[in-house]
């Protein structure tokens, strides 16, 4: 079984990439492969509670948040810096993460077998 890490850094809402690389990370998830997420600069804000897409056309990808736990998809990391220069707190955040100093994400890419970045 490989592991994945699925680095997302993109805002959410800004185009259909999101939802595509949702797709892609439940579909590696459901071949029973190690999927994890790292969030950071302006991914920080997709994981952010109570979003309200309905003027922009897309759909509210809230929900396949949420479901990530159904797929096995626990392991969820969120760099501190971007999480601090969003103004964003663990609170605000849809789900659970692991916070990880910006000095130790290349460590944490490090153990992980392909990098998938947004």
């Amino acid at each position: 079984m490989k592991r994945y890490l699925f680095v997302m850094r993109r805002l959410p809402y800004s185009g259909s990439h999101l939802q595509e690389t949702l797709d892609a990370i439940l579909t590696a998830a459901a071949f029973d492969q190690q999927v994890a997420l790292l969030f950071a600069d302006q991914g920080v804000w997709q994981l952010q509670k109570q979003q309200q897409p309905d003027g922009l056309s897309l759909k509210d990808t809230s929900a396949i948040f949420k479901a990530l736990e159904i797929y096995d998809v626990k392991d969820l990391y969120v760099e501190a810096e971007s999480l601090q220069a969003s103004g964003l707190v663990s609170d605000d955040l849809l789900l659970p993460v692991t916070i990880v100093p910006r000095g130790e994400i290349s460590s944490l890419m490090r153990s992980y077998a392909v990098i998938i970045p947004d």
